[in-house]
């Protein structure tokens, strides 16, 4: 195993950029996408190899694994070809999934019995903190492997917190998708109300953005997406859906009481019966309205 050797899994939105900043970092870099194209993107740049999940365990000290959710990677794990038959002594896998935290403990245990330490880190920063370097990275798991591969987070990080056990992480990121997309929208319905009042939206943004009402939402969201007229916050409604309803599943199990994040989900939930699954979720603030008298029939 080479010990300065990274692997990444997945190069979409989020994966690539990561991946790119490890190869300007000058770092040994493995990759792999299911999809081929995706993968040649990356293989053409210097320093940079296509290897399997499995070719990754032998050869790398750290995986990055960002695809859609946990159940893809422990598909990657399974298997005469995959991680666990193959992983060399040492190996620290990190989940950058958004996903239910009960998986995430099962996977890290199934590691443990390998030798891997396996860590979940959400993500915050979206595509943007991915291309630039600058994601807030809110981690779980064994707190020794978090401190050797730090310099490795940093790379691609601003902002590392670690917060517990195995599972925190992607606590912590369901709890943090939960309050970020009610806010979003919580900005959009008090945009709809300026419209029908006669004051414009980039007016109310601005007013804002200088006072208490301010947010990431009206900060960023709105004035580089909304306003813009680029409707690309290189998302899709699906994505929400399935962030804030894995969060409020999640309240369920723990007790915790979250009547405004239910609201939100069954929101997303209408916008996707009415065909918005793969909209770029941007779009929900001019169909905000009648997203809402579809919630009102639900």
């Amino acid at each position: 195993m080479d010990d300065r050797k990274v692997g990444v899994v997945g190069l979409g939105n989020m994966g690539g950029g990561i991946a790119r900043n490890f190869q300007r970092a000058g770092l040994p870099l493995a990759v792999w996408d299911v999809s081929p194209a995706a993968r040649d993107a990356l293989a053409a740049l210097p320093g940079v190899e296509v290897a399997t999940p499995g070719e990754m365990a032998a050869s790398c000290s750290t995986i990055f694994f960002i695809v859609p959710a946990t159940p893809e990677i422990a598909a990657c794990f399974d298997g005469p070809d995959g991680v666990l038959a193959h992983a060399a002594p040492g190996l620290v896998v990190y989940d950058f999934t958004t996903s239910d935290p009960v998986e995430t403990r099962a996977i890290a245990a199934r590691a443990a019995e390998r030798g891997i330490a396996y860590l979940d880190a959400g993500m915050s920063g979206g595509a943007a903190g991915a291309d630039a370097g600058t994601l807030t990275l809110m981690v779980g798991g064994d707190k020794d492997a978090f401190e050797r591969t730090r310099g490795l987070l940093e790379r691609i990080s601003k902002r590392l917190f670690h917060l517990g056990a195995s599972g925190t992480g992607h606590t912590m990121k369901l709890i943090h998708n939960m309050v970020c997309h009610t806010i979003f929208l919580a900005t959009c319905e008090g945009g709809r109300m300026a419209e029908a009042a006669g004051i414009s939206v980039a007016d109310m943004i601005g007013v804002f953005n200088v006072s208490n009402a301010r947010s990431y939402a009206s900060e960023v969201r709105f004035p580089a997406h909304i306003l813009s007229d680029k409707w690309d916050a290189r998302s899709r409604v699906y994505n929400l859906r399935k962030d804030v309803s894995m969060a409020v599943s999640l309240a369920g199990s723990l007790g915790a009481q979250v009547p405004l994040g239910t609201l939100t989900s069954e929101f997303l939930a209408s916008a996707i019966e009415q065909g918005m699954t793969d909209t770029d979720f941007a779009h929900l603030y001019p169909r905000f309205d009648e997203i809402v008298s579809g919630t009102r029939k639900r």
